[in-house]
């Protein structure tokens, strides 16, 4: 079968949760169908390009500059984002060139199958009929989060946001031939606030060789660890709250508890972090995620705001490493509080399921053992590609 594959950047380095699942669900389509693959070169970032081979019968490069968040030019796109009716988070990936090389491809191909990979390509694709969504959010509940944990000028400007957000991703979801969630809890939302009535779940993977945990153990490096892009909101907003709100709760009984908050590029709020806490490190973009994996007594996700993969859930349930989570952390997840999971939403409920991982070593084995049967039972990436193949070509 022939693929095209549409998103907005390529996949390596691959440091972020949409990436690792795209990739690995690339990496075996590519094993036996024909894959075209379009997205935004970003010249930092050679190793993208060089590497697209893994995963793509042949690339198509476009040149389109996205501002970083930190510059002037992100500044005026905001300003710009009063008066546009798509949302900034998608107006700022629309690309007439792109737009270009994709109707260029589908008058030269007859694809079997093409893929819109998150909801932000979608102004540059044509005929948004003939395409699948891969929609690893539900991104208007991200922004009405957003909303909900802000205040002042920030709070009415995420309203407007999230109203935009909202509408559009709805347009979208109505539109395509097929909409893919990440979860059923998410397909179900689509179908209920969008109408979009042909959403389907396919679950993430885990890699469970490659998160293995080595023999002897590995040394501690911290006793917790928070692990996610440190540029995303969410992530950023999740580790504030729990540095001010609950880390002081765990050191009145143990007050030598150290965090690691390991993620690319932390902005400034998250490197202050470390700077006013000795116990508090903050690696920013490592080249492996397991060493720091494998050297913590327990995985924390205390997510206020957020959606999509939830894959540092998995991964550190495939290093046999216990996970502490909000419910918005593991929302959509197959989980069980207390049976493979702890679950707590509030900052002394956090507090406590932690010290109980913390204090009681037979506690963080059974928890463990518990999460890693469940991901080895359900959430192998050949598994979890197999649905995706059925509904890509069915």
């Amino acid at each position: 079968m022939k693929l095209l594959w549409v998103k907005s950047d390529f996949l390596h380095p691959t440091t972020r949760g949409g990436q690792i699942r795209t990739l690995e669900m690339l990496r075996r389509l590519h094993r036996n169908h024909e894959v075209h693959y379009v997205a935004f070169d970003d010249p930092a970032q050679p190793e993208g390009l060089a590497r697209c081979h893994e995963y793509c019968y042949k690339a198509y490069p476009v040149t389109h500059r996205v501002p970083a968040k930190t510059s002037p030019a992100f500044a005026l796109q905001l300003i710009g984002g009063l008066f546009s009716h798509l949302p900034v988070a998608v107006s700022r990936y629309r690309s007439s060139a792109m737009r270009r090389q994709v109707e260029a491809l589908v008058s030269q191909h007859k694809f079997d199958s093409v893929v819109c990979d998150f909801l932000f390509p979608a102004p540059n694709i044509p005929q948004l009929e003939d395409c699948v969504l891969f929609q690893h959010n539900v991104e208007s509940m991200i922004w009405q989060r957003y909303v909900e944990h802000a205040t002042g000028l920030k709070r009415l400007y995420f309203r407007l946001q999230a109203a935009r957000m909202l509408a559009y991703e709805g347009e979208v979801c109505r539109s395509v031939r097929k909409v893919i969630a990440v979860s059923e809890g998410d397909a179900e939302t689509m179908r209920t606030l969008y109408g979009a009535a042909r959403a389907y779940p396919i679950p993430t993977g885990v890699d469970l060789d490659y998160f293995a945990p080595p023999k002897p153990d590995a040394p501690k490096l911290a006793d917790l660890i928070f692990l996610g892009s440190m540029d995303w909101m969410p992530n950023i907003d999740g580790a504030a709250w729990f540095v001010r709100e609950v880390l002081p709760l765990i050191r009145r009984r143990r007050p030598d508890c150290s965090l690691a908050i390991v993620g690319r590029r932390p902005v400034p709020k998250i490197s202050r972090l470390a700077e006013s806490d000795a116990r508090i490190t903050v690696t920013g973009t490592v080249p492996d995620v397991r060493p720091w994996l494998f050297g913590t007594l327990a995985s924390i996700v205390p997510l206020r705001v957020g959606g999509g993969t939830r894959l540092k859930i998995y991964e550190a349930m495939a290093a046999r490493v216990p996970v502490v989570s909000t419910n918005i952390g593991a929302e959509g997840l197959d989980v069980g509080d207390g049976e493979n999971i702890y679950l707590a939403d509030t900052p002394q409920d956090f507090a406590d399921r932690c010290l109980a991982l913390l204090d009681s070593e037979s506690e963080r084995e059974r928890l463990a053992s518990n999460a890693w049967n469940l991901v080895a039972s359900n959430y192998s990436w050949d598994a979890v590609t197999r649905g995706m193949e059925r509904l890509l070509f069915e």
